[in-house]
């Protein structure tokens, strides 16, 4: 009885933890650092990061010396000359052979230097990759959030109207029943009661799919108990309408991450530019060499005014004994190497040009965005204050027409044709909402302003 409790106490904790974790609702800071902690494209950029790392230990390495050892030892098998005899018989002899070589390079155009120099750029350079990542990556949840959310309300719209309907239906029913209203009217409602079914079922299906597209930004795997909660002001909360759009393109050029990627970018070039030259001058490398061997033959030596064979002196006798050490510097002048050199800066002048270009570009680009994110927000607010006026027109028409449709004195068609033009309004209000609320995000991403707040 104990374990069959023990057990029923665990089951009903775990199901009320999994309904706690569906029933969660997500705010958009919630989301945004969920995606910034899992989205795989922003772990590829951090990979990419490591790489760069990697790469400087790689150019710092070469201003190290580098050492490489070897040893062999081989067996002879076969027809030797005996060296007591002087005949020719079949004899096994060994040998041991072992040297080291260290080689540094003292001067070789400046090319470790600036290839250093160009490795610590390149982590500049992913570093900010992954800011900009990062940033892609909040606008799209925001996006994605903002999506959500409409589709929400959106559905919530389909669902009242396709309820009045219902109810309308019913009404109507008794009013055909009572001779109020023709026949063909309460045919064109059941109609329209049919289609407002097709747009609830269509409303949710999109619904669905945004949720997907919000839980794959998230790396969720579980999208349909997904839930967000709508914290989102249709205000200009930051006052960012009250800057001049030179104002935030100023801004934007300072801490714009791709025009920062661009500056790099414009570096790196110039150091492979710089390293490429430095393959015109002369190399000067510093060398060291040991070696050493061994020998397990018998050596000949005269005992006694006779030839005779004596065993091979011991191994470390003979390995100190039969030592020997280089050591000096080597020169390289380039004379003629086909062009290769040549090509390879007339090729880097080429990149840095087209990186110029790039930044250049990116500038230009950049201010075009400026200019029209700004003319693109004042857009969505002239159309968001229009769609509530409009509304409210549409609310008060729908009114009077169920008023007089109620009475019989409108046909149906007139009355649905009011009923659309009301639903519509209202998700035009509710598009037009979450477009300036993101069209908002955009101004204040250019002017530097972050989608949440660390």
């Amino acid at each position: 009885m104990k374990k069959n409790s023990c057990f029923s106490l665990v089951l009903i904790l775990f199901v009320g933890l999994v309904s706690q974790a569906q029933s969660k609702k997500w705010t958009l800071e919630e989301c945004v650092k969920y995606a910034l902690e899992n989205n795989i494209s922003i772990k590829q950029s951090e990979l990419d990061t490591q790489t760069a790392e990697i790469d400087k230990r790689g150019a710092l390495g070469k201003f190290l010396p580098s050492l490489n050892t070897s040893a062999s030892h081989s067996w002879n098998i076969g027809l030797n000359q005996d060296i007591t005899t002087g005949l020719l018989r079949n004899q096994t002899t060994q040998f041991t052979s072992a040297g080291a070589n260290v080689g540094i390079d003292i001067y070789k155009g400046l090319q470790n230097q600036n290839n250093l120099r160009k490795a610590n750029l390149a982590i500049v350079a992913s570093k900010y990759q992954l800011v900009k990542m990062q940033e892609d990556i909040a606008l799209n949840v925001a996006n994605a959030f903002l999506q959500v959310l409409f589709n929400k309300e959106n559905l919530k719209v389909k669902q009242e109207q396709l309820a009045i309907n219902e109810k309308q239906l019913a009404r109507s029913t008794e009013l055909v029943n009572a001779g109020s209203i023709p026949r063909g009217d309460l045919l064109d409602i059941k109609a329209n009661l049919a289609l407002n079914r097709q747009n609830v079922v269509t409303a949710e299906n999109t619904l669905l799919i945004s949720k997907l597209s919000l839980s794959q930004l998230l790396q969720l795997k579980e999208f349909e108990g997904f839930d967000l909660i709508d914290g989102t002001v249709a205000k200009d909360e930051n006052n960012i309408m009250s800057q001049t759009p030179a104002a935030i393109f100023e801004k934007a050029i300072e801490s714009k991450t791709d025009l920062k990627i661009a500056r790099t970018n414009l570096e790196i070039a110039q150091k492979n530019l710089a390293i490429a030259k430095g393959a015109f001058q002369p190399t000067l490398q510093g060398f060291y060499g040991f070696n050493s061997r061994v020998s397990y033959a018998d050596v000949a030596s005269i005992s006694g005014g006779v030839l005779v064979a004596v065993p091979a002196n011991p191994f470390w006798t003979q390995f100190d004994t039969n030592k020997g050490q280089s050591f000096g510097a080597q020169l390289s002048i380039p004379v003629f190497n086909g062009f290769t050199v040549r090509n390879n800066v007339e090729r880097s002048k080429v990149t840095l040009e087209k990186s110029k270009n790039t930044l250049a570009q990116q500038e230009l680009d950049l201010q075009r965005s400026v200019y029209l994110a700004f003319t693109d927000a004042k857009g969505a607010l002239n159309a968001s204050e229009s769609a509530i006026a409009s509304l409210e027109s549409r609310q008060e028409a729908y009114n009077y027409a169920k008023e007089k449709f109620a009475v019989g004195l409108m046909n149906s068609f007139d009355f649905n044709q009011a009923q659309t033009l009301f639903v519509n309004a209202q998700s035009e209000v509710l598009r037009t909402k979450y477009d300036y609320i993101f069209k908002i995000k955009i101004l204040e991403f250019y002017f530097g302003i972050p989608i949440i707040k660390n």
